[in-house]
Parts: structure tokens; C-alpha cells; sequence
């Protein structure tokens, strides 16, 4: 049985009193920062309303007191959103939460004149800012602010537009809810009658065990959960699209997607090439599914036979500690800077929360912010995978912790696109420490299947994901009911195409789009699929090279969001312009395919 909060060693969770001491000291100074009743809430950045264009003097102090308010708030929520994933039931996280949450809300409706007189200003002006060494800090924050000036409101409808937002939270806020607090999956037995507690976190273990009646009843009563709530979250996720088109129709965007990439310089055709490339290559996926299909000798398979390892007499598993010693030990070719703070990280700072607990947000993430440490949240339950987890979420972490090392605060968040990259990058370094490490034939096959896996979930289905989020959205656009039965037809047409004829998707695993949190993300699942494809190459590139390489890569983790993310990556040597690291990643999956049936 999970633990209550209250139960779990101080080791095994985050330092999250590093930030405050307590809910009571984070309370005294959220009062202090944002006193109630007080309108505008900020008027030390108000003051600067109508004077944007007086001189590039006068910009830097509105551009200085708009950062320093957004780094504060970024500090008070960060220490709120993790209290509150702890355990999202707990009565006064969730209230400092939507207090947080709220005035983060109250500042951007403060702030949202900023960007629209700016762009008001002559371009005679603009260029003189532009070009003022006083503004050198700011120069790529103004340009990127310019970028989209064409899609930026009179103030009044700007204002408008941020009011907005907190009403525009709720379907996301709800399905968390929902998904995380609300749902219980109740037990499950395997094929000797024992029963076991089904959650989020022991899913993942018992959709990878041998045993396939036990791995039939945990896919089925989970995805059967949602199904049987698939009208609601039906409605939640149309609500959540219907926002992006909103948006996107309210700034004039040609499309939800042109709306999501357009700020950050990235062609929609980037996202379009991905689903083209990937569909053009699933041949590839399919005989790897006939060998799995081979090798289980089960027949048909169904999607809950996906997960399981091939090598039934093989079965990595690794304690939290052993996992931490080993992630340490993998990023050698990063160098020992890098290693020392990993290791600092993870063995004395408490960066990660490590094992599930009683309503605690399932899943893992990398979390922190300007003025804190990174923070991972695990769910470690000693399978390999979870190891991976771990690698991936302390590649986030570390690429955080070097971008905030080096790069101002206005530039220390790296883009979304460029944000599974480092993560990526760290599990297929792990790989390749563990396959270095092999006693036997059959550590080996596990190994490679593990691999071949891993860019499975991560290109492949990830792809899939992202076509279904772009039909969601072209759907909407053209102002088609979303209802959960064409969902279910649409969502059952792509695993058949992805999977081929030869696996049977079962009537619960058509309401799989209904527990995907990302899906309410606004065209994040797209970069799984290229921060993989980036990775990989990226990891070839340092491991099979020298200093110079290295020192790339690490310029990479350093850059923040200094520039658009497509050049930072071209910096460091991947053109995702072009479809060729996609297609290296998937032929790289075929070349581990045949080394499978080699080893096999």
C-alpha cells in the first residue's frame, strides 16, 4: 500500500525547504510581495505606463522591475507547485496553490500593456532600442517581442486577453484533478489469484511483468477507468483545444499550431516533416513488432504485450541508490564540472522526491527555478525504466542548472523545443554505460530491447501522440463536434496504422487519449520525437569526439533561451530543419532491430 505523506523518510523527499522553512514563512511573504486589496498590485511597474519610448534608459528600468517581479513570483509558485504534487488533496498546499496561481494571473493582466506599446512605437524608435548598448542585456527579448508584432492586440483587447487566462487553466487544473486525486483503480489479481493495489505508479510495473494476466487486468482496469469517464474528459480536452483555437483566432494565427510555433521561430513544416518522415518509415516499427510477436510466441498481440522484456530470464532491476550511483558514473564524456554537480545534486542537495506516495502526482518531472535548485519528482518503483526516468529528469535538471549558471534570468528558461534534448541525451548515455557493463548474452538482449524501446515510446509513439494533438486542433478549427466516440475511432485508426494489423487494440486501449496529460500542453508532444532525434545525434557527436565537441554540447546547456532555439541546436552541430536527424534516429532503430535478431 502507498504511503501517507507523512510517512515517507526526509532523505527520500526534496528539499523544498530551502525555498521557505515553512507554509507559514512562504505565506508572510507572499503577503508582503502581493498585499490584498491593493490595485494595482504592482505599481512600481505600473508608473512605467506611457513611457516605454522615452529613451532606452527608461525602457532597461521597466524591462529591470518586470523581471525582478516575474522572478520573485516565479520563486513563490515553484515552492507552491511542489507542495502542492506532494499530495494533491492536502487543504492548504492546494490553497498557497491557486493563491499563486491567482496572482500570477493578476500579474500578467498588470503586465500585459507592456508588450503592445512597445510595438506601438515607431520603427525608427524600435531600431534605436534595438541597437542601444544600454539594451544589450535585453536585445533578443525586444527582437522576439518584435517577431510578433503582427499578432499583438491593442492594449485594452491585450488586457482582455489576460483575464482570460485563469478561466482558461480550468480544463487542465480539472483533468489533474481528476486523473491524480479522484481516480482509484482499486486492486487487480494476476494468474495465481493474488491481488494487487492498481496506482499510476505500480502500472508501470505490472504492464512490464511476465505474468500476462496480470498485465491484461492492469491495462484493462486502468484504460477502463477513463473510459468509463471518457464523456467528461472528453469535454475537459475539447475545452482545453478550444482555448489554443481561441487564441490563435484572436491573434490572427493561421492555425493553432502556427500559433504554438510561430513565437519561437519554428516552421510548422518542422512539425509536419516529423509525421511525414516517421510515417514513411513504419516498416521499420512493424518487423520489430512481428520479431516481438516471434519471440513471445503468445499470438496476436494486444498492447498491454508491448511492454514486457523479451528476455524473460532477465530482469535489470536497480534500488534508488544504485540507480543514483550509475547516472552519476554515465555522464563521464560530459566532464568532471559536470559530474561533481550531478553528484552534489542528487547525494546531498535532495533535488528528488523519490517514491510514490498517497495522492502524490504520478509521473516525474524537472522542476526549480531561477533562485532554487532543481527539483526532479519521481515515482521510483526499482524497475529500469525508472532508472531511466531518473537519467532523463536529471538531464532536465542539469541542462536548468547550467543555463541558469550562465545565462541572465530573462534568458535562463531554454525553450520547449529545446527542453528533451538534454534529457534524452542522458538516458542514451546511461545505455550505453549498462551495454558496456554486460556479463551475459542475455543481459545484452534486455539491454538492446530496453534501447529499442525507449526510442519506441519516445519517436515513434510520441509521433502518434502528435498527430492525434494536430487532428484535435484541425478538427476544432473546422468546427467538428469532438465527442468521445469519434476520438475512440480517430485514436483506434492511428495505433492500427502505427502498430499494423498483426496487434489488437482492445475497446479500452481506444480511450487511451483520455489519461494523456500532455494533450493539454499545446503541441508538446511533437518535441519528444525531436529532442530524441536530436539527442541521439548529439550523444554520437560527444562520445565519438574530442574536447571540441564536448565543449559544444555543454555551450548548448549553457545557452538558455539567448537565442532561437533551431540555432541554438545548430550551434551545436543538429540541423532539425532538415528531416535527416529524424531519419537517422528511426534507421538507428532498425540497425538495434537486427542486432536483436542477431543476439536472438
Amino acid at each position: 500500500m502507498s504511503k501517507n505523506r507523512s510517512e515517507v523518510a526526509p532523505q527520500d523527499k526534496w528539499n523544498v525547504e530551502a525555498l521557505f522553512p515553512t507554509l507559514t514563512e512562504w505565506e508572510v511573504e507572499f503577503d508582503r510581495f502581493a498585499p490584498a486589496g491593493s490595485l494595482p498590485q504592482w505599481p512600481e511597474l505600473a508608473k512605467f505606463k506611457g513611457r516605454l519610448g522615452e529613451s532606452p534608459e527608461i525602457l532597461k528600468q521597466a524591462l529591470d522591475t518586470l523581471f525582478a517581479i516575474s522572478r520573485k513570483l516565479r520563486l513563490l509558485y515553484t515552492y507552491a507547485h511542489l507542495r502542492h504534487d506532494e499530495d494533491i488533496t492536502q487543504d492548504a498546499n492546494k490553497v498557497a496553490y491557486n493563491k499563486i496561481s491567482s496572482i500570477y494571473h493578476q500579474f500578467n493582466e498588470e503586465s500585459s500593456w507592456f508588450d503592445p506599446e512597445l510595438l506601438a512605437l515607431s520603427d525608427a524608435t524600435i531600431n534605436n532600442m534595438l541597437t542601444s548598448p544600454i539594451l544589450a542585456d535585453y536585445h533578443f527579448c525586444i527582437e522576439k517581442i518584435v517577431r510578433v508584432k503582427q499578432h499583438m492586440l491593442p492594449e485594452e483587447q491585450e488586457a482582455l486577453l489576460a483575464m482570460t487566462g485563469k478561466a482558461l487553466q480550468a480544463p487542465q487544473k480539472a483533468f489533474s484533478a481528476i486523473s491524480d486525486a479522484d481516480f482509484k483503480f482499486g486492486t487487480i489479481t494476476d494468474s495465481k489469484g493474488n491481488k494487487k493495489e492498481l496506482t499510476h505508479g505500480s502500472y508501470g510495473l505490472y504492464i512490464r511483468d511476465q505474468d500476462r494476466q496480470l498485465r491484461e487486468h492492469a491495462f484493462k482496469q486502468l484504460h477502463g477507468k477513463y473510459k468509463e469517464y471518457e464523456n467528461t474528459i472528453c469535454e475537459l480536452l475539447n475545452g482545453q483545444i478550444q482555448s489554443h483555437v481561441f487564441n490563435a483566432k484572436a491573434r490572427g494565427y493561421e492555425s493553432s499550431l502556427d500559433a504554438a510555433l510561430f513565437p519561437k521561430n519554428i516552421d510548422t513544416a518542422v512539425y509536419h516533416s516529423l509525421i511525414k518522415t516517421v510515417n514513411s518509415h513504419l516498416d521499420v516499427l512493424h518487423s520489430y513488432i512481428s520479431l516481438r510477436e516471434k519471440v513471445m510466441n503468445v499470438g496476436q498481440l494486444h498492447l498491454y504485450d508491448m511492454y514486457v522484456p523479451l528476455i524473460s530470464a532477465v530482469d535489470i532491476r536497480l534500488s534508488y541508490k544504485e540507480a543514483e550511483e550509475i547516472i552519476i558514473e554515465s555522464v563521464a564524456p560530459l566532464g568532471i564540472y559536470y559530474q561533481n554537480l550531478l553528484a552534489k545534486g542528487l547525494k546531498e542537495q535532495r533535488w528528488v522526491d523519490r517514491f510514490e506516495n498517497k495522492n502524490k502526482r504520478s509521473g516525474g518531472y524537472s522542476s526549480g527555478c531561477y533562485d532554487s535548485m532543481p527539483y526532479i519528482l519521481m515515482n521510483y518503483k526499482d524497475i529500469l525504466r525508472d532508472a531511466f526516468v531518473l537519467a532523463h529528469e536529471a538531464g532536465h535538471s542539469m541542462h536548468s542548472l547550467l543555463s541558469r549558471q550562465n545565462q541572465p534570468y530573462q534568458y535562463s528558461d531554454y525553450p520547449i523545443f529545446l527542453a528533451e534534448v538534454a534529457s534524452t541525451f542522458n538516458e542514451d548515455l546511461l545505455m550505453r554505460l549498462m551495454l558496456d557493463r554486460v556479463k551475459t548474452k542475455e543481459e545484452r538482449i534486455f539491454l538492446i530491447n530496453e534501447k529499442i524501446e525507449d526510442i519506441r515510446g519516445t519517436l515513434f509513439r510520441q509521433t502518434m501522440f502528435a498527430e492525434f494533438e494536430l487532428w484535435l486542433h484541425q478538427a476544432a478549427e473546422q468546427n467538428v463536434p469532438l465527442t468521445p466516440k469519434l476520438l475512440n475511432e480517430t485514436f483506434k485508426e492511428l495505433n492500427q496504422r502505427y502498430f499494423g494489423d498483426r496487434v489488437i487494440i482492445d475497446t479500452e486501449a481506444e480511450s487511451e487519449w483520455a489519461r494523456i496529460p500532455h494533450f493539454y500542453y499545446d503541441f508538446y508532444v511533437f518535441q519528444y520525437a525531436t529532442g530524441i532525434s536530436a539527442a541521439l545525434a548529439l550523444s554520437e557527436r560527444v562520445v565519438n569526439g574530442g574536447a571540441a565537441e564536448q565543449e559544444d554540447y555543454l555551450s548548448f546547456l549553457k545557452s538558455g533561451c539567448s537565442r532561437y532555439p533551431i540555432d541554438i541546436l545548430q550551434t551545436a552541430g543538429i540541423d532539425m530543419r532538415s528531416p535527416e536527424p529524424v531519419a537517422a534516429a528511426i534507421s538507428k532503430f532498425g540497425d538495434l532491430v537486427s542486432k536483436l535478431k542477431q543476439e536472438l
